[in-house]
């Protein structure tokens, strides 16, 4: 049996957006999730390791690919790289954001 595809969610604070996707992913078949911020003060700040570890890094708005790139270009070699389009408007598991997050990552996720 082949290893689960690791998807790494990514958006400011790693409070509301990315811990969402996340917890939407739990439990999905073949599929492992974690999630980070960009900021430094985010509950878990984007690392390297993060990255090397992820095969999919999905980010929630330009500026978070943005800061990514410029940040860890080198761990991002041969990684799909995808923005959601999901910007800073909901609470953490809100309804219309999960609703969002699963049309937006069916590709992923079924």
């Amino acid at each position: 049996m082949s290893r689960p595809r690791r998807l790494l969610f990514v958006c400011s604070q790693n409070r509301l957006r990315s811990p969402t996707a996340e917890a939407v992913c739990h439990g999905v078949d073949g599929i492992e999730a974690m999630s980070a911020g960009t900021n430094n003060d985010a509950e878990q700040p984007l690392t390297g390791d993060l990255i090397e570890w992820a095969d999919a890094v999905i980010v929630m708005e330009t500026q978070h690919r943005n800061r990514v790139m410029k940040r860890f270009r080198q761990q991002l070699q041969g990684k799909q790289l995808t923005v959601l389009g999901i910007p800073d408007d909901y609470d953490y598991m809100q309804p219309e954001l999960v609703s969002l997050l699963k049309a937006r990552l069916h590709r992923w996720i079924g």
